[in-house]
């Protein structure tokens, strides 16, 4: 996770470059970031499928492959059509990163060390734009974004075998609630469309800051290429350093006998309530006082990204995870017309207020959605009658 969302973020990071090389409006720009959300949402709704039917290590194997040629590819060609290419070809591999790693923690860990195990996955997701901006963006800054991008590509490969030696088995994992859920059982979960919904929720602000963050801090707070990068650095660490800490105290009231609901439900109620109040204070920031908001809606956003995979492992079950995670992704990545949607704001209005405000009314919303409508934190017990369900398992 820690280089796909390098991968993921890197145009971001060249934006004001790639901006001013193309002669491209900040539509476009906004149409060109969002592209890759487009294959990625697509393939979600497909990828669930393989990842239930094949080994998800080797299918997660796959998916990086394509994504790290297609970052290098990106260094090499030239032309928005082309550019607009590599974004969608990037979306198609990385779509199975999670689905494949949600049904592998469900299949080999407990509720109480799941809090940690995602915690530490969304800190590596986090951690990556920020040595992404960090190391990338210095070097773009004297190399240019062609020769970084084709760098990072080629540099990510070197991951595969390692992975491939060392992933985790193959063999089959006893289930703890036997059966098994079609596509169709999975849409008719009441807690299924919650954690659609909430996905949404977190997948937007997500995606605000990832693709649109960098060119915020330049074109807004009129910072430097360098200082931008230092500056999205520390929001992206601080960022990480929240969600890793949240999984930790989560498992640690879990195994001191707390309801596991109660913890989960309430870390996400704090964070997306603080990332609000962040952005809010962003909107209206001067030069002065952005970097304290934007501090604040980094301990917000880190929190409230800390427990969403741990809902949807337990709720689905070893055996319905990685179709539960792939449409729930695939649903919230609806959230992925977010980058676009800044751009036509941005040109509109001349500046980010409208843009993050609408970020902090979803923030907010999604602190509802994952506090109200989720329901009752227990796995389901899907039957193995077609489209037929037993009772609710309550967890223990």
């Amino acid at each position: 996770m820690f280089i796909n969302y390098i991968d993921r973020g890197n145009l971001s990071i060249a934006a004001p470059l790639l901006k001013n090389e193309l002669h491209i409006s900040a539509s476009q720009l906004g149409i060109l970031l969002s592209a890759f959300f487009w294959t990625y949402t697509a393939m979600l709704f497909v990828c669930g499928w393989f990842v239930h039917r094949f080994d998800p290590s080797r299918v997660l194997a796959l998916g990086y492959l394509l994504w790290s040629l297609s970052t290098a590819a990106t260094g090499i060609v030239h032309g928005f059509a082309m550019l607009l290419m590599m974004r969608l070809f990037l979306g198609m591999g990385e779509s199975v990163a999670f689905p494949c790693y949600s049904k592998i923690l469900a299949r080999h860990l407990p509720e109480h060390n799941r809090g940690f195990a995602n915690g530490a996955i969304i800190a590596g997701m986090k951690l990556g734009p920020a040595a992404g901006t960090l190391g990338a963006g210095l070097l773009m800054a004297n190399y240019g974004w062609r020769v970084v991008s084709l760098g990072i590509g080629v540099v990510s490969l070197t991951w595969l075998p390692a992975w491939i030696k060392w992933m985790p088995s193959s063999e089959r994992h006893p289930h703890s609630a036997g059966g098994s859920a079609r596509v169709i059982d999975i849409l008719r979960q009441r807690p299924f469309w919650a954690t659609a919904a909430g996905a949404f929720c977190v997948a937007y602000p997500l995606y605000f800051t990832i693709t649109w963050l960098p060119f915020y801090l330049v074109h807004e707070q009129h910072l430097s290429l360098q200082e931008m990068v230092y500056v999205a650095a520390l929001y992206y660490t601080v960022d990480a350093a929240a969600a890793l800490a949240t999984g930790c105290v989560a498992d640690y009231w879990i195994r001191r006998g707390l309801a596991a609901g109660a913890v989960r439900k309430t870390a996400m109620a704090l964070g997306w309530t603080t990332a609000a109040v962040g952005f809010l204070g962003c909107a209206s920031a001067g030069p002065h006082s952005y970097l304290a908001w934007l501090m604040v809606a980094a301990v917000g956003l880190g929190t409230g990204n800390a427990s969403i995979w741990a809902f949807t492992q337990t709720l689905a079950g070893p055996q319905a995870v990685g179709r539960w995670a792939g449409l729930q992704n695939g649903f919230g990545n609806l959230a992925g017309v977010g980058p676009a949607l800044t751009g036509f704001t941005v040109d509109w209005t001349g500046h980010f207020q409208v843009a993050i405000g609408i970020t902090a009314a979803v923030c907010l919303l999604g602190a509802l959605v994952w506090l109200f409508l989720v329901g009752e934190f227990r796995e389901v017990r899907w039957s193995q009658a077609a489209g037929q369900l037993a009772p609710p398992l309550e967890f223990a």
